[in-house]
């Protein structure tokens, strides 16, 4: 999936804690952040903490990679 937005993001976020049968409560209970942190990140706002957002991936088993657009260096 390609990540291009906070609303994609969210998006694989959401699916892959609803896959695993996680409560948003449950989610945010491992990773030692409220469940409104969770409901916003999986709603895509777009001000959400980055580092939190990538433990909560993490903690799902999600990997986010960068790769180079085709032809920019």
């Amino acid at each position: 999936m390609r990540i291009n937005s906070t609303e994609v993001l969210g998006q694989a976020i959401r699916a892959r804690r609803k896959e695993l049968g996680y409560s948003q409560q449950q989610m945010a209970d491992y990773c030692g952040c409220g469940t409104r942190f969770i409901s916003d990140l999986e709603n895509g706002k777009e001000t959400i903490q980055f580092g939190k957002a990538l433990g909560v991936a993490s903690m799902l088993g999600l990997d986010l990679s960068i790769d180079v657009r085709g032809g920019a260096r």
